[in-house]
């Protein structure tokens, strides 16, 4: 909700609006630090979060991890079937092939192309999004089918998919011009580092050299460029995990690249929260302005 406040028309806070029968019977405000409500994720760290993977009872999250499953690779399938918004994820397809890291794009950009336009089907979001929950996942299970992964490896590679996504999009907070996508498509390739190996050598590196390629892509509302937005992130999540694989790695001093995966994370954190202040700002006014 965007109103005025000392005379200008940029609001750097939502408002939360209750209505009925017309007339706003509740209003309260929300900051974009405020962090109040939340459960704290300040204990999170991406080793604790592979060894919970590791030793999670499948029971434990099969309600939720299962609804994931279900709904976001539905929505995926309606969106490379069907006709929604740029249709990035048929267009992957058709112009780049049927391999297994073209799918993985094409399937994650695919359900944010029927989410993104008027798809009523249901998501299991992350961090507050759709299209992040999307991102974390439907990669994961895309090459979880390709390699015949169990149930018991996709629910732990979900797991750390979604975690992951959520440690980092802790210290960004919730209202950010960082694109989310980039978070959640990291997490995905870590998801996916850990059906592929398993440990947490290669996982953290996965994180640390996808963060160091997408990060800085622009949130700027949800509409249909968001699946591009999407594809890009796990292509990024993807390409830092076959580095890796390769024996290549982004070093500590390299840009905003830290000496290991926490302090990248918290790095990564401060640019979103801190450094795209501003940056938002000026997207909201190119998109209420112009």
């Amino acid at each position: 909700m965007v109103a005025l406040r000392n005379g200008s028309a940029y609001i750097p806070d939502l408002a939360l609006v209750a209505e009925k029968d017309g007339k706003i019977i509740l209003t309260r405000e929300i900051g974009v630090d405020s962090q109040d409500d939340l459960t704290n994720r300040s204990i999170l760290n991406v080793k604790d979060i592979v060894e919970f993977a590791n030793i999670v009872d499948i029971n434990d999250i099969r309600d939720i991890i299962g609804r994931q499953i279900q709904y976001n690779y539905a929505i995926a399938e309606e969106g490379i079937h069907n006709n929604y918004g740029a249709n990035i994820g048929s267009l992957l397809l058709k112009e780049y092939g049927n391999d297994i890291a073209i799918r993985a794009k094409a399937m994650a950009a695919a359900g944010s192309d029927a989410r993104m336009s008027g798809c009523e089907l249901p998501v299991i979001i992350n961090s507050g999004s759709g299209n992040q929950g999307i991102t974390a996942s439907v990669p994961v299970i895309e090459f979880a089918k390709e390699i015949g992964a169990g149930e018991d490896k996709l629910y732990r590679a979900l797991t750390i998919s979604n975690l992951v996504t959520i440690h980092q999009k802790t210290g960004i907070g919730r209202l950010s011009a960082f694109c989310g996508a980039i978070s959640a498509g990291a997490g995905a390739a870590c998801g996916i580092a850990y059906m592929l190996d398993g440990s947490y050598d290669v996982i953290k590196h996965t994180l640390v050299n996808s963060l160091a390629i997408g990060s800085g892509m622009i949130c700027d509302g949800a509409k249909p460029s968001c699946a591009g937005k999407i594809a890009v992130a796990v292509e990024a999540g993807l390409l830092g995990y076959n580095m890796y694989k390769n024996d290549q790695q982004f070093l500590g001093g390299d840009g905003i690249v830290k000496g290991d995966v926490e302090s990248t994370i918290r790095s990564v954190g401060r640019l979103g929260r801190e450094g795209m202040r501003e940056t938002d700002r000026e997207i909201l006014r190119l998109m209420i302005n112009d």
